[in-house]
Order: structure tokens, then C-alpha cells, then sequence
């Protein structure tokens, strides 16, 4: 059975992916950028909100978020990397601990780590029953695979290795999440079947 509805779904509210800011130049190292437009938008592809980003990574290095009567500063911590260079990462303005995600959930008022939410808020899948859970899983990976590799999603139950993806990251990351994902549907229908007194298969 899935959870009871008690607790706000963290994907209803506001997300800010880091990796993805420096992606779409929102930040640059080295650079003051803004401010820019930015807009959040549900599943559906209506937006649900939109405002102003401003970063500064020449100096102090921050960035800051103008969103409705919301303006709020979130500094930026380097951290080195095992093989060269750095890692950037959010320090969460609330318990100051680093992350590359932060999140403003339905009702809250600022940005924070996931953390800082507690036990007020779950991921969408934690209101799934495992069947659900597992044809989302799948769906996922499916979807990654024909976004990046250009393959036709109707051709393909789970879409071959991409030319770029390394062979052990297609296996592991890829093959493996994906049959795991079909074995929790297949537990998932076979309990149901088990619940109700039908034959299996």
C-alpha cells in the first residue's frame, strides 16, 4: 500500500539543481552572471513560477534568488576533487551543511537542503506502491537512454547502449536498475494476483 498523503511531495515545490544553473550558464566560475530570467514548470509544462537569478563567482561567490516577495542569498563552497579540479556546492542557508540540490516545498518560504525539510515533506515515489514504483523506475532509465542515445521510444522496451555511454556504466547503471525495476513490478502483480486468488501467469 502506498503512504497515506500526509507529508508534502518535495517535487511539487521549487527545485535548484546546481550542476544543471552551470549548464544552462546561470553560473559561471570566475564570472558575475545576471540577473536572468528563470521559470519552474510542472509535469505538464505549465509554469508554476518564475523569477530572478543573480551569481558572483569572482569574489565571494553566491547566488542570489529574487522570486515573488522571496530574495534570498545562498553562498557557494568549493571543494577539491580527487582527481584535480573542484566541486562546487550549495551551502544550505539553513543548516549549512553542502549540497548540489536545494528545495522549496509547497508552503515554504525559502530555499534549503533536503534535510532541512525533515520528515514534512517525501519524494513522489515514497506515496507509490511498489508496482508503480517499479514501471517509474523503469520509464526513467528508459527515457535517459532514448534522450541521449536518439532512439525512438515506441522501438524499444529498454534502448541499446548509447556510442558515448561506457559499457560498464550502461551495465550497472543502466541494465541492472532497469531489471530490478521490472522484477518489482513482477513481485508487485504476482502479490496482487496472490491477494485476490488468481492463478499466476
Amino acid at each position: 500500500m502506498p503512504r497515506p498523503l500526509q507529508r508534502v511531495r518535495l517535487e511539487n515545490g521549487l527545485k535548484l539543481n546546481l550542476n544543471s544553473l552551470v549548464r544552462r550558464g546561470f553560473i559561471k566560475p570566475g564570472a558575475i552572471t545576471g540577473p536572468v530570467g528563470i521559470a519552474w514548470t510542472d509535469d505538464t509544462g505549465q509554469e508554476i513560477a518564475s523569477g530572478y537569478i543573480t551569481a558572483d563567482m569572482s569574489g565571494e561567490r553566491w547566488l542570489r534568488i529574487r522570486l515573488g516577495r522571496l530574495d534570498q542569498r545562498i553562498y557557494l563552497v568549493a571543494r577539491p576533487r580527487h582527481f584535480g579540479g573542484c566541486q562546487w556546492f550549495f551551502m544550505c542557508p539553513h543548516l549549512h551543511s553542502l549540497a548540489t540540490v536545494l528545495w522549496m516545498p509547497p508552503g515554504a518560504h525559502s530555499f534549503a537542503c533536503r534535510q532541512r525539510w525533515g520528515r514534512k515533506v517525501a519524494y513522489a515515489s515514497q506515496f507509490m506502491d511498489p508496482i508503480a514504483r517499479g514501471h517509474r523506475g523503469a520509464a526513467k532509465i528508459k527515457s535517459r537512454l532514448c534522450s541521449v542515445g536518439g532512439f525512438d521510444p515506441d522501438e524499444w522496451e529498454l534502448p541499446p547502449k548509447p556510442k558515448w555511454m561506457r559499457w560498464r556504466t550502461y551495465n550497472q547503471q543502466m541494465v541492472e536498475k532497469f531489471d530490478r525495476h521490472e522484477a518489482m513490478v513482477e513481485e508487485g502483480l504476482a502479490g496482487a494476483l496472490m491477494r485476490l486468488g488468481l492463478p499466476l501467469g
